[in-house]
């Protein structure tokens, strides 16, 4: 999505500036002064597409679910912080800062507009956080990813898939039930089923076994590209190149 709000506050700042030309700092920097002697001579069609290239970039939601809290860390329920936690790591992002119904921060990456999210309404209200930030930075359905754990499929193996049910899925029935839709992508980590009848919750909240870490690492960096691949590439590319591999 193009996001050009910023473009009308741009022009009439600069034609402020364009007007007062003589400014002291302006007229005596020669990179400014440069700059606004010739924009004094394009024409305004011109310099608008001009303006569009700075202020028009693609917007992305990365969501990772998960709950708050130590008790929760390194559960498989949390797998979704920690895809976002290494992606923003990767691209050396600023640290998470608390907002409305989310951990936030945000990173630029070959023109993208990346915001990363971890919800902090708990797991089952999660889709506030969603539609709060998919609103507030204007942020179209197609470019959300939503990064979850997944019982159905073995430990590890990641699937993106671009809609959906929410598969009993509290977080992502959350999601479908705030922006209206469930035609949105998902990336389901997946956390295998090894738990006696009765026990899913405690196995879903339960930490992983020392001996799953190996395999759990390796499937958080696997996650971290496929969500690269999103933002950089689109959905279809995501899942022809990743998906059964």
């Amino acid at each position: 999505m193009l996001l050009v709000r910023k473009v009308p506050q741009l022009l009439r700042l600069l034609q402020k500036r364009k007007n007062n030309f003589d400014s002291e700092i302006l007229y005596k920097t020669p990179i400014f002064s440069g700059f606004f002697y010739a924009y004094s001579f394009l024409p305004s069609a011109f310099f608008l597409s001009f303006a569009c290239i700075f202020c028009c970039i693609m917007a992305f939601l990365i969501v990772g679910l998960g709950n708050i809290g130590e008790e929760y860390k390194q559960t498989r329920h949390n797998i979704g912080f920690d895809v976002i936690d290494a992606l923003v790591e990767k691209h050396k992002a600023p640290d998470f800062v608390t907002e409305k119904y989310a951990f936030y921060t945000s990173f630029l990456s070959k023109g993208k507009k990346v915001h990363c999210i971890k919800p902090t309404t708990y797991m089952n209200l999660s889709g506030k956080a969603v539609r709060h930030f998919m609103q507030l930075h204007k942020i179209p359905l197609e470019n959300i990813l939503v990064v979850t754990d997944d019982l159905a499929l073995p430990l590890a193996k990641l699937r993106l898939k671009t809609k959906g049910s929410d598969g009993g899925h509290n977080g992502l029935k959350s999601i479908q039930e705030l922006v209206l839709s469930s035609a949105y992508a998902r990336l389901r980590f997946g956390i295998g089923d090894d738990f006696p009848r009765g026990r899913q919750a405690e196995y879903v909240l339960g930490k992983w076994k020392e001996s799953e870490w190996i395999e759990v690492r390796l499937g958080i960096d696997k996650a971290v590209e496929m969500a690269e691949a999103f933002i950089y590439h689109g959905a279809p590319f995501v899942m022809n190149h990743f998906n059964g591999k």
